[in-house]
């Protein structure tokens, strides 16, 4: 098995993708095993749409490539704790094991103490944050850094 490592830095090379395209820099990969089944990168700007996050889209596409919503066998690698949005459709695919980089303490559906992934009686993943935690967050301050020096 291939260490989470590996897939975390799949997932800034897709949240480059995004920071290069003026996006706010955060990209996702969705395996099942060693297999990559999906990559997406932030792009809500460009596609003018509020649900084209990273973990969405890679949802999406690891949906069609597997031809159902159930991604039971699947792990996700994103590289900021998912939102509550994002959160919410991580359960309903019922992703059983999320990696995340940075921590969202403003948005963030588990800093912000949301409890979307700890529901009763709903589907519950188990999380790991902090994966590759530096660079996942170098990224991220230096694209609001630059954004506010524009």
């Amino acid at each position: 098995m291939r260490p989470v490592e590996d897939f975390m830095r799949i997932a800034l090379i897709e949240a480059k993708k995004a920071y290069d395209l003026g996006e706010v820099p955060v990209g996702a990969v969705i395996a099942k095993g060693d297999e990559i089944i999906s990559t997406a990168f932030n792009r809500r700007e460009t596609g003018k749409n509020a649900l084209y996050h990273a973990e969405a889209e890679a949802i999406f596409k690891a949906c069609e490539r597997l031809g159902g919503w159930r991604l039971w066998e699947c792990t996700l690698y994103v590289t900021l704790e998912p939102c509550p949005m994002c959160a919410g459709a991580i359960v309903n695919a019922r992703i059983p094991k999320i990696y995340f980089g940075a921590y969202d303490n403003k948005n963030g559906a588990i800093s912000a103490g949301l409890g979307i992934f700890t529901m009763p009686d709903n589907f519950r993943p188990e999380i790991t944050g902090g994966i590759l935690e530096n660079e996942c967050q170098y990224l991220i301050k230096d694209f609001f850094k630059k954004l506010r020096n524009r």
